[in-house]
């Protein structure tokens, strides 16, 4: 009696569990009828049969038939679309398990052959885009009739038992204006959050307001300061989900305006014409990206330092009297969820990493070390490159052979001239690809041991970073911005662990050993404050030190 196993599986959370067990038994009749003995059952609930990702037990039952010791020979599904709805993966589902002798069943259409599966797979995947446009048409339908097609938006609340309506909720509406008055009195979204945070006023998901709570996406329009319900306009189809077909992850895309549709409901309006025409013309003069700020970082270390605490960025708080920059952690700034309260003087920042760089960059140690994985790297390549070249020439030399051979044979009567026209612009073609392809292998890659001129030319760009800081802010244009993108280039982040009040703090700087000498086969370091620490793979890591800074 052959093994089988039953597959089951139901596409959204809307339908009934029952489902699974419903397909089951359908299976389980006809294993009887088929003297088929039930080993093993796998189900797959409210998945889309669109992607095999996320679908645990599919890819369970899969990895099981291709054991040596496959549990079940034959596999029963109620139908084929409940394999998946997408002809690739079906194909591929199919070709995998028979390779594995797995016999694929369905109750409904018999033993799944080539011919079966490539009209159901299309006839499946059809249907899952068929389905998809008829849905977009329903709620088009819907935003038509002044009804929400989409979520409940901060603000508003359901009308029960009328699908798509809403009413505004009073506590949360004033909320809403609150928001946009500040705003628009030219208070920033990090304060407003802070502010409502304090207050523990709920926000709407999650356990804290976020500047991004209310800032949003412009070109998506979510976000407080972005929605149109609140002038009371329903905008529809301003983003649509596509498949990626390497992670299964439905991706947004933002739509053309074009094939958006905007349907004015007065009922929803929270915020007055004045007050929203005002915040959305804020909104644009504060999004305009001047090219020249675009290209450079404001700061040295702009978007490298992370905070120690919860690992958020830093942001400028604000200047001294003398005009100095301080920064603070942006998640207790923004939100108050971090406990991290000390404020940072950005300039003391980049002087400890700059000179704590300079220092350990310059040991010894690591000089051993990068000249030893550098050459390591230089004969792997020098090797690969001997053996390409040595079958290419081998190759290349064969073809010069055969076409020299039948060009005698052609001069000499023995080749008509119809073989010759068939035979010879052939290996013509072939004798110039691998021509080329043979010109193209670079030369092997020199072996060196602790060149003097290797090592000077390391120490050159470890005294680079030294000179930056001084340089920053001063030098204008291509000679500055290439500076700071050779310094740049070798920190990954720069994590801030504040100390005790009135003991400084340390930092920890995580960069990238390849930079220094342009060499990308080059594995990557970290540096804790003090010393180059390799990473796994590399060299027995190092115990790291930590740079002790002052601050003010």
């Amino acid at each position: 009696m052959k093994r089988a196993a039953l597959y089951a599986r139901y596409s959204t959370d809307m339908q009934n569990e029952r489902s699974v067990e419903d397909q089951f038994e359908l299976c389980r009749a006809y294993a009887v009828r088929e003297g088929l003995r039930v080993v093993s059952r796998f189900s797959d609930k409210a998945r889309s049969g669109g992607s095999m990702f996320e679908r645990g037990d599919l890819l369970a039952l899969l990895a099981q038939a291709q054991a040596p010791d496959r549990p079940f020979d034959v596999l029963i599904v109620e139908a084929l679309d409940r394999l998946s709805r997408d002809m690739e993966d079906l194909a591929g589902i199919h070709k995998r398990l028979t390779f594995h002798g797995v016999e694929i069943r369905a109750v409904h259409e018999g033993v799944a052959s080539t011919v079966l599966v490539g009209l159901r797979g299309l006839v499946g995947q059809l249907f899952r885009e068929d389905g998809a446009k008829k849905i977009k048409r329903c709620l088009s339908g819907v935003v038509r009739s002044g009804r929400i097609a989409g979520g409940l938006a901060y603000g508003y609340r359901v009308v029960p038992g009328k699908p798509g309506e809403r009413e505004i909720d009073p506590d949360q509406a004033a909320i809403v204006v609150r928001i946009y008055e500040e705003y628009a009195s030219g208070r920033v979204p990090r304060r407003i959050a802070a502010a409502l945070n304090k207050e523990r006023i709920a926000p709407p998901r999650g356990s804290l307001w976020n500047a991004s709570t209310l800032n949003g996406s412009s070109a998506r329009g979510n976000g407080i300061l972005n929605n149109e319900h609140y002038a009371g306009r329903i905008v529809w189809n301003k983003v649509s989900k596509a498949r990626n077909p390497y992670t299964g992850k439905r991706v947004p895309r933002i739509n053309p305006s074009a094939e958006r549709e905007a349907v004015e409901v007065p009922t929803l309006r929270i915020v007055n014409a004045e007050l929203w025409d005002r915040v959305q013309a804020i909104r644009g003069q504060r999004s305009v990206s001047h090219p020249h700020i675009s290209r450079r970082p404001t700061h040295l270390l702009s978007g490298l330092l992370r905070c120690g605490c919860c690992g958020s960025g830093y942001t400028v708080h604000d200047r001294d009297k003398t005009g100095k920059v301080r920064i603070r952690c942006s998640a207790q700034r923004e939100s108050g969820s971090c406990d991290n309260r000390r404020i940072v003087y950005l300039p003391s920042m980049e002087a400890a990493v700059i000179d704590g760089m300079r220092e350990h960059l310059r040991d010894p140690r690591l000089i051993e070390v990068f000249v030893k994985r550098y050459n390591a790297e230089r004969k792997r390549l020098a090797s690969t490159a001997d053996r390409d070249r040595g079958r290419i020439a081998a190759r290349l030399d064969g073809c010069r052979r055969a076409y020299d051979r039948l060009l005698a044979a052609f001069a000499k009567g023995f080749l008509s001239e119809d073989d010759a026209e068939a035979t010879l612009p052939k290996l013509r073609e072939e004798r110039a690809a691998l021509e080329a392809e043979l010109a193209q292998i670079e030369e092997s890659p020199q072996v060196i041991a602790l060149h003097p001129t290797l090592i000077a030319e390391y120490l050159r760009h470890v005294e680079v970073l030294h000179e930056t800081l001084s340089i920053y802010g001063r030098e204008e244009g291509e000679a500055g911005e290439k500076l700071v993108r050779s310094f740049r280039s070798l920190i990954e982040t720069v994590t801030i662990h504040p100390g005790l009040p009135r003991q400084g703090f340390d930092v920890e700087v995580r960069g990238r050993l390849s930079e220094l000498i342009g060499e990308p086969a080059f594995p990557s370091g970290r540096y804790s404050g003090g010393l180059l620490v390799p990473q796994e793979g590399f060299e027995p890591p190092t115990p790291s030190l930590r740079m002790r800074c002052s601050t003010s």
